[in-house]
């Protein structure tokens, strides 16, 4: 069995894109803490939220940066723990770090706030989402994205996209943009569960392998070229991915659309836990407001 140390340094470790994590780390610091001042109603980042954006940005780089991001070329079940982080686990990571006076500076920008406005709608929300993942998992289109560093890279920026918009109803702390109540985001949660089973299913119940990228040794050594750089690619001459894993192809893809499922379902879980006792401590607090304000004395009489 081979190892990934075959492949080199860059190629593992992605200096450049970490490069490019470190700056957005350090300028989200330093507006957030040195310059807030400027913002009109900035107030001093919370331990929190720095550390959410820390967690973030460590996990972003765990699976695009790291040797997992190599790893999911060469496994699909990788790829689909790749995904699942990138969409399911870093967006509400990454909302609930940004201040909301920081996003109403972002608002401020009319473009951005439009495409706010559209896309974080609930429904809008659900059918974008659901709609690119699955659409990126048609094979005949997964495979021509992977082999395109411009189309993967651009997707990739998209489903993220899509994915901050979908969580938003259910995360963000901004009066002005409360969408959803307590049971509307109930709802929200099980229709989205719903709406990607589908995605899941048909990559855990098909007979064969779907995908080139994994089955075809041309199409999966065109897609490592752009990983590792064609001349370094050529003179290792590999033949396909089961060289570095033992698990068949089609229990590789099985196993990927079994993870991706239960990853979801443990998420949405907790966002379940979260949105519910939200919603009960609401409700308490408002029933406890009731109960303190003054008798109307027309009533008494």
């Amino acid at each position: 069995m081979l190892t990934l140390d075959i492949f080199g340094f860059k190629a593992l470790w992605s200096p450049y894109f970490l490069l490019i994590l470190i700056v957005i780390t350090v300028g989200y610091f330093v507006l957030t803490t040195k310059y807030r001042s400027f913002f009109p109603d900035g107030e001093p980042l919370t331990k929190t939220q720095g550390a959410l954006f820390l967690l973030s940005m460590i996990l972003l780089y765990a699976i695009k940066g790291s040797p997992v991001d190599l790893l999911a070329h060469l496994m699909f079940w990788v790829h689909m723990i790749q995904m699942a982080a990138l969409v399911l686990v870093v967006p509400p990571l990454f909302i609930m770090a940004v201040p909301d006076w920081f996003w109403r500076k972002i608002f401020s920008v009319s473009v951005i706030d439009s495409l706010f406005k559209l896309f974080s709608k609930p429904l809008i929300a659900l059918i974008a989402f659901n709609g690119f993942f699955s659409f990126y998992h048609v094979p005949i289109i997964f495979d021509h994205i992977m082999q395109n560093a411009w189309l993967h890279a651009g997707y990739s920026i998209l489903l993220f996209a899509v994915a901050i918009f979908m969580w938003w109803p259910l995360l963000n702390q901004m009066p002005e943009h409360q969408t959803l109540n307590g049971l509307k985001k109930v709802g929200y949660i099980f229709a989205d569960g719903i709406l990607l089973t589908p995605a899941c299913a048909l990559i855990i119940f098909a007979d064969t392998p779907m995908y080139a990228t994994y089955s075809d040794p041309h199409v999966w050594g065109q897609v490592m070229s752009l990983c590792v750089g064609s001349a370094n690619f050529d003179s290792l001459n590999l033949s396909g991915p089961q060289l570095f894993s033992s698990i068949s192809l089609l229990h590789d893809q099985q196993l990927g659309g079994v993870l991706m499922k239960i990853i979801q379902e443990i998420i949405y879980g907790v966002i379940l836990g979260h949105v519910f006792f939200e919603w009960y401590r609401k409700d308490q607090s408002d029933s406890e407001q009731e109960m303190k304000q003054p008798l109307n004395p027309l009533l008494i009489k």
